[in-house]
């Protein structure tokens, strides 16, 4: 009996013994097969490694088409690598094939372009007393890039000072960082004072920018001004941008009813809250 007991212990420790091997092989398979999945092969030419998630940020190096990289962690469009000479820093997400690229679905992770429209020396559309459309479009640009922030979001501005800068340059911002967003802020105008009311949202490319038209439109249902609705715009900001991109009028500005809401911080704040909201609903939909 005593024998049989030795025999017995002796067969459950060679047992444990290989499953213990076992486990250690699949665990060592696992981690070459997941560190095989996250090495990736350069699409483009020539892609830059970066000293952060944007362009922005200093070149660190070159990579080149075909070179593979080791994904370690994903932030915007943009990916933690190290490469074949263990180099580490961030390469744009649109380097690599399709199926490897981030996929945004809130806004905190999303990257975009906050346009105030008009700057220096063009003023923008007037009020009756000649207070300027460019004014007031980066009150509300800065409102609304400050609440994307808060949120964690990439945003980049078109410009935050009273500075002209041209339209091609506008949407050309956006098709560089590849935004998930474009929107351009505006008052409108009527040929004759005080005979045009409301806000309107406008798109160009329906298949891309349709859905974030209406989706931020719906926010402006409760707001002090009519909502006239979404339309076709055929503005350059919009039409020229690769990426979703909207054109916003929140008023007309030659309207004394809609410019006493436009200037004041009330209604800026209002509407700087609507587009975060709808913001945040386009992206989790």
């Amino acid at each position: 009996m005593k024998n049989q007991n030795k025999y017995f212990i002796y067969k459950n420790r060679r047992n444990l013994f290989l499953i213990a091997i076992v486990i250690i092989l699949v665990i060592i398979l696992a981690a070459k097969t997941f560190g095989y999945l996250q090495q990736v092969l350069i699409m483009t030419p020539r892609t830059s490694l970066r000293n952060g998630p944007g362009t922005e940020y200093s070149r660190k190096s070159t990579l080149k088409k075909d070179q593979r990289v080791t994904i370690i962690r994903r932030k915007y469009h943009w990916i933690y690598v190290k490469d074949a000479n263990n180099n580490f820093g961030w390469i744009a997400d649109w380097s690599l094939a399709k199926n490897y690229r981030n996929k945004i679905n809130n806004v905190a992770n999303a990257t975009i372009v906050i346009d105030p429209g008009h700057g220096g020396a063009d003023s923008g559309a007037l009020s009756t007393t000649g207070k300027m459309e460019k004014t007031y479009t980066l009150k509300v640009a800065r409102k609304v890039v400050a609440k994307l922030r808060a949120k964690g979001t990439k945003v980049y501005m078109t410009r935050n000072s009273n500075k002209y800068v041209g339209l091609s340059d506008r949407s050309a911002l956006s098709n560089r960082v590849h935004a998930d967003v474009f929107i351009s802020f505006h008052f409108d105008s009527s040929p004759v004072a005080n005979d045009a009311s409301g806000v309107t949202t406008y798109y160009y490319h329906k298949k891309r920018s349709y859905r974030l038209a209406k989706t931020i439109n719906s926010e402006f249902n409760t707001l002090s001004l009519d909502n006239r609705g979404v339309d076709l715009g055929d503005f350059l900001v919009i039409r020229d941008n690769k990426f979703p991109a909207i054109l916003l009028e929140m008023g007309y500005i030659n309207s004394d009813r809609d410019f006493l809401q436009i200037k004041s911080n009330s209604y800026q704040n209002t509407i700087s809250s609507d587009v975060v909201t709808g913001l945040t609903k386009y992206f989790e939909n």
